[in-house]
């Protein structure tokens, strides 16, 4: 189900206990962002540490924007990834939750789920720069590998709405399950995957007819989707079944089932496909499953059940998580599996993207899959 903090209900409950939302509050340093660096943990495991201050020296990232919507203050926080500062909030909209990056850089695309609109963002003077009205309650949100085309989920209308990012127009509205939540697109653009949360499927889209072709079988409650870079599979966050479905794209079979904790939510793929991180709302972990075994390999926490990690976004240098409960980002390291920053955000964090100065590396939630483009949304 929703996080408590949510303004709409989920179709499926919850198996375990709602927190109350909590605005945690800390000292501002800086450009407004606390810096807390994360001592080492053995095995993989990452575990808080003391704060701590920033240092650019022999950051990754130089170059790159991470942005996160602040469901619940209406904003977008821009980091510098390199100093781990916020340099820039943008109102953007009300209720926004899926964010996406254009392949050039130089436009985010942000579901606004209480407007039912979604707002494109100039990420050079950080205005938004043009609304499109589409489908009720627009959550997750893709992009074409050319930027050329936005693909919305509508968890209200049942459709995905499909953007000409060129004219900020919808284009056509494609039916497909009950309360679709996230939406991610094959690496050759030719397919979207969309997890319908309230009918237990995927539904596959051929981008070319903008027609729903197939319905995969998922886990009950899906709610995020990835695919391999390949297009042969897609793993599915099943959020009420504490498990990641893995699904044939060829054969629509479920080829695996991995369990991970309950309250599943984003998942995403490595850039090489080698490794899918899904956060888990229960623990507060992020785990992270090898594609080729389907085992979890890892596991990082993230915080104290409550931090609520929510969706994902990935570079070959850091994973990106949304914790919604705890009002941060954490950031990790993907070769060690430690975390190496968190940073105290808006209120209600949900959607994460990441951006080059030349071309985006993620977007949020489902990142294509560095969106990760789901990265999607609650």
């Amino acid at each position: 189900m929703r996080s408590a903090r949510r303004t709409r209900a989920h179709p499926v409950g919850r198996p375990y206990t709602v927190r109350p939302y909590k605005k945690v509050l800390r000292p501002v340093l800086g450009a407004g962002a606390v810096l807390l660096l994360m001592s080492c943990a053995p095995a993989g495991t990452a575990a808080r540490g003391p704060v701590a201050a920033a240092s650019a020296t022999g950051q990754p990232g130089a170059g790159h924007h991470v942005y996160v919507t602040n469901q619940l203050d209406n904003t977008v926080s821009v980091i510098d990834a390199a100093t781990h500062k916020v340099v820039a909030t943008v109102p953007a909209g009300t209720g926004p939750e899926g964010i996406a990056i254009t392949p050039d850089g130089k436009r985010a695309y942000i579901a606004g789920s209480e407007s039912a609109k979604v707002s494109a963002l100039d990420t050079r003077t950080h205005k938004i720069v043009a609304t499109v009205p589409v489908g009720k309650k627009p959550t997750g949100v893709a992009l074409s590998p050319d930027g050329s085309t936005l693909y919305v989920t509508n968890g209200g209308s049942n459709n995905v709405s499909v953007l000409d990012t060129r004219t900020n127009r919808v284009t056509a509205t494609i039916p497909v399950g009950v309360s679709p939540v996230a939406v991610t697109v094959s690496r050759d653009g030719g397919t979207a995957y969309v997890a319908n949360s309230g009918s237990a499927s995927v539904s596959r889209i051929d981008t070319r007819t903008h027609r729903a072709v197939r319905t995969l079988p998922a886990g009950r409650s899906p709610v995020g989707v990835a695919v391999t870079p390949d297009g042969e599979s897609v793993y599915v966050a099943n959020e009420t079944t504490a498990r990641v479905s893995v699904v044939s794209t060829r054969t629509g079979k479920l080829t695996a089932t991995v369990p991970v904790g309950e309250g599943v939510f984003g998942v995403i793929l490595a850039p090489d496909g080698k490794k899918a991180y899904v956060a888990v709302l229960g623990p507060g972990n992020v785990s992270v499953i090898d594609t080729g075994s389907h085992r979890v390999t890892g596991t990082v926490k993230v915080g104290p059940p409550g931090t609520d990690p929510f969706n994902i976004a990935v570079t070959s240098h850091a994973v990106y998580v949304t914790d919604q409960g705890a009002g941060t980002l954490t950031v990790i390291d993907p070769k060690s599996l430690k975390v190496t920053a968190t940073l105290a955000l808006g209120n209600s964090p949900y959607g994460v993207a990441v951006a080059s100065s030349g071309s985006a590396t993620g977007a949020g939630p489902e990142a294509g899959s560095v969106s990760l483009t789901r990265t999607g949304g609650r």
